[in-house]
């Protein structure tokens, strides 16, 4: 078995987070499942499982991976989500993987669902992120929301057949509510960075952004599922914009 850990934090999972244990099974010696704050019983079901739970405080997405890096029995990481499974020819790579060197960080190819249905085109097609890195070269960022891995120079970046399946919308609506709050969350982090919606923003990146994911990048031939994701993904921009004008807008007043 290979020398790594892997990595989960997560909170009110308990929906989706066993199937992504489940997954697990062998891969490693040390999965980790950061615990913030569930009132769902997610805790009871990663009992389950023979992954050690660690319950702590959240702060903040880049923040709370890192603090749960931590804790990790190894330097190499496998970072994942709780609504992220692995496919079985990405379980059997792991198994038979071997770390190289420490700047070495490996790319992983994904699958996205919205329920049940594979989105292989629009903007959850084609996906992939770096995901299994060490730990001592690499770390999440402090960014409020859509966190991002800090690389050292001189990174070798290299890939892993398999997939990460992401079920991050169980339906249409756990698909909006999740638009809303990182529409909310993005906004206040451009304002924390001094960063103004103008026109543009504000009234033609939502057109082009449905445009781009349902024309260009074929998302029609997922059928509804791919006119939904790119409707939502219009919703969120704007959203997000209209948030930053009215936190600029209240700031102005004072």
């Amino acid at each position: 078995m290979s020398a790594f850990s892997i990595i989960i934090v997560c909170r009110n999972e308990a929906h989706i987070i066993g199937r992504s244990l489940q997954s697990l099974a062998g891969v490693t010696d040390d999965l980790v499942i950061y615990d913030n704050g569930s009132t769902d019983g997610t805790q009871d079901v990663i009992k389950k499982y023979s992954a050690r739970l660690i319950e702590g405080a959240w702060e903040g997405f880049g923040a709370t991976k890192n603090k749960a890096n931590s804790f990790a029995k190894y330097d190499w990481i496998l970072s994942l989500d709780a609504d992220e499974a692995i496919d079985e020819e990405l379980s059997q790579q792991l198994r038979s993987w071997k770390p190289g060197g420490e700047k070495e960080v490996y790319r992983i190819a994904f699958k996205n669902f919205l329920g049940e249905r594979h989105l292989a085109f629009g903007e959850w097609g084609k996906d992939d992120h770096i995901r299994l890195f060490n730990r001592k070269m690499v770390a999440w960022d402090s960014a409020p929301v859509h966190e991002k891995l800090l690389f050292p120079a001189g990174k070798i970046e290299r890939r892993i057949k398999g997939h990460i399946l992401h079920r991050t919308m169980k339906d249409l609506r756990d698909y909006s509510n999740k638009m809303v709050y990182y529409a909310m969350l993005g906004a206040e982090k451009y304002f924390s960075q001094g960063k103004r919606p103008n026109w543009i923003k504000l009234h033609l990146s939502p057109g082009f952004n449905f445009f781009k994911f349902y024309f260009l990048r074929l998302g029609f031939l997922d059928g509804y599922a791919g006119y939904f994701s790119a409707k939502m993904t219009a919703w969120y921009t704007f959203m997000k914009y209209a948030r930053l004008k009215e936190l600029w807008k209240d700031t102005d007043k004072t």
